[in-house]
């Protein structure tokens, strides 16, 4: 499998975009923003696994157990699927599964699978949102939760001190974060340097935990205590959350240096600390309340926590910025409704800042914290989300292994049944906490599932109404070059396909009688892939009369800017100037009708609902708001 993955490893314009930094840079600022969430999962996976209701011991059989599930969990899921297959799997450089989407839709067509992929990238997308929500309450609270090592006086204040740590760090948002995520990555590796240390000072007192590397503990775990064992597992999970983070984050550093950072760093640091954890309980068993933070003295227990407070910091940070990201993949994806995006950055392209989506995830991180209180409380929900998005995850990898890279049945296939039965026992055990948690991302997912697809249905039944009983265009500019009076200038109409004739022209032909001696049909198409270079950005088709039709391709993170890109066209009669030109919208009032074949009637209205509620196009494509005329309509849908 691996030999395949790298046949397809040099595709051209794979890493084109990435910054043209040093590798240890690289390395280092992968240190910082990929693994912050992964990095941070000592503070609480493994005394999660000796939580009373798994019935396990201090002794060990179970501890060795433990160490062992993590470690080959580590080897697994972590390093032979996310580094050595997944991260192959890019989008010209991009990861994540709206990229997998799009990369999987370009390159197989009319013949990707439609329904089953759609609803897996919109389902994945939605847990990404419900792991962003999870991902910040959970690690800086069980950072937070230090402080009762220190003194039970804390106890009390833990939750507000959580609390206003995260308001912090959702305020400075809007401020951009490029001087700050500067500092990530040196942050995060005194941080690993610091757990690998705690990790080794107690290894050298028990070496022999060492063996628990081995595959073996975990059979003997399983026979000692098969349910609990299972149980378990839903805990061990939490080792490696963040993992998708790997392939999300491919992008901003390249497959190297974040493959690098992993094996060189990260799990070397990860595992010294989860054996170092082991070795200590088994000497010090009524450390189990907290491991993490007694694995120092106490006159280091302070030190440790603000290093581990800023590394908490640090992952929220990362799957914040994360959750900038996906909204604008998903906006020019056509999954979202138009949002306003910010750039924070005039230099780095990724830098972006989404209100809307910063509110909705400071109010519910709080709402979760104050529901929760305590980390393991809330560690139920957050191990389901992780589980669901990389079961969706394998299954749309293993398209690509299939269809595009066409690699053999027998070994692809060894491959896909190895990682979605480890998929699916982990999501099994999670499934046990139903009940105590484990129902929140099922929840969110669900209801941010159902605004994708109703936001995705809805654009594509109002483009086929919008496209039934139009005018031919030929006929349209025939009509209007016999009828219509010609003033000075240009105008821009905005359609939403290449094919269609806008309704704002209909209706400015209509009630107007009067046309630009320059008229653009221009449409706005999102590519699958990342980024459209600029010389190919613009594509011109002069149609007669004075009427062009003006394609402007973008890639699905590129920053769209309608005026800017038009100033480029030199194909289409004299240079354009913003202060002779006009830009006609359309817009539309929905109606949801029940005699009209569509969405259920509750959808037509709340996609009714997300049409109105959307940004305008004016602010969305960066139009000049003196240069802009709506014209409205109504739709029944």
């Amino acid at each position: 499998m691996t030999e395949i993955a790298q046949a397809h490893d040099a595709r051209p314009g794979a890493a084109a975009h990435l910054p043209a930094h040093s590798m240890s840079a690289l390395t280092v600022g992968a240190i910082g923003v990929v693994f912050g969430d992964i990095g941070t999962s000592p503070l609480y996976a493994l005394q999660a696994t000796l939580d009373p209701r798994y019935h396990l011991g201090i002794n060990v059989t179970d501890l060795y157990g433990i160490v062992s599930l993590i470690f080959w969990s580590f080897v697994f899921v972590v390093t032979v699927k996310y580094v050595f297959i997944v991260m192959r799997c890019d989008n010209r450089g991009e990861g994540g599964s709206l990229a997998l989407y799009a990369l999987i839709r370009r390159e197989l067509g009319a013949s990707a699978p439609k329904k089953w992929l759609l609803i897996g990238a919109l389902f994945a997308t939605a847990l990404f949102f419900a792991d962003a929500m999870l991902t910040p309450a959970i690690s800086v609270i069980s950072a937070v939760e230090g402080l009762g090592v220190v003194s039970t006086a804390f106890q009390p204040y833990i939750v507000w001190i959580a609390l206003a740590i995260l308001i912090g760090l959702f305020a400075i948002q809007r401020h951009g974060t490029e001087r700050v995520g500067k500092m990530f990555g040196p942050v995060m590796l005194v941080y690993f340097v610091a757990i690998a240390a705690m990790g080794i000072s107690h290894l050298v007192q028990r070496p022999q935990v060492l063996e628990a590397l081995s595959p073996v503990y975990i059979w003997g775990f399983f026979a000692a205590h098969p349910f609990y064992s299972f149980l378990s597992l839903g805990a061990v999970i939490y080792a490696v959350t963040g993992a998708e983070a790997l392939y999300a984050d491919m992008g901003h550093f390249g497959r190297k240096p974040i493959t690098i950072a992993w094996l060189v760093i990260c799990v070397p640091a990860l595992m010294l600390n989860y054996m170092g954890q082991a070795a200590m309980l088994l000497d010090h068993p009524e450390f189990v309340d907290n491991p993490f933070f007694h694995m120092v003295p106490p006159s280091l227990t302070i030190p440790l926590l603000v290093i581990a407070t800023l590394a908490t910091i640090i992952a929220s940070q990362a799957v914040i910025s994360g959750a900038f990201s996906v909204t604008q993949q998903a906006v020019q994806l056509g999954f979202i409704p138009r949002v306003q995006i910010t750039h924070t950055s005039a230099q780095a392209r990724g830098q972006i800042f989404v209100p809307t989506v910063n509110w909705a995830l400071a109010t519910m991180v709080a709402l979760l914290v104050v529901t929760f209180q305590h980390s393991a409380a809330m560690l139920p929900a957050y191990g389901l989300a992780v589980v669901g998005t990389m079961l969706i995850t394998t299954l749309m990898q293993y398209v690509v292994v299939f269809r595009i890279w066409r690699a053999p049945l027998w070994r692809g296939g060894v491959g896909f049944a190895v990682f979605i039965t480890i998929d699916l026992i982990f999501l099994a055990s999670g499934l046990t906490k139903l009940f105590e948690g484990a129902w929140l991302p099922i929840a969110v997912g669900v209801i941010i599932f159902t605004l994708l697809s109703t936001w995705a249905t809805g654009r594509r039944i109002m483009r086929e109404r919008l496209e039934d009983g139009a005018i031919p265009l030929p006929a349209l500019i025939k009509s209007a070059g016999e009828s219509l009076y010609r003033v000075r200038g240009t105008s821009v109409f905005l359609a939403a396909s290449p094919n269609a004739v806008p309704t704002a022209l209909l209706h400015n032909m209509k009630h107007n009688q009067v046309l630009h001696e320059r008229v653009l049909l221009l449409t706005v198409q999102v590519e699958d892939v990342p980024h459209v270079a600029l010389g190919d950005r613009a594509e011109v088709m002069a149609l007669g009369d004075g009427f062009y039709r003006v394609v402007l391709r973008y890639g699905f993170v590129d920053d769209i800017d309608v005026p800017r890109d038009l100033r480029h066209v030199e194909t289409c009669g004299a240079p354009f100037h913003m202060m002779t030109t006009s830009f006609f919208l359309g817009r539309q009032k929905l109606v949801a009708a029940r005699e009209v074949p569509g969405m259920a009637l509750w959808r037509e209205r709340l996609f009714a609902w997300m049409v109105k509620s959307s940004e305008s196009a004016m602010e969305y494509f960066k139009l000049p708001t003196n240069r802009v005329i709506e014209l409205g309509s109504q739709l029944r849908i």
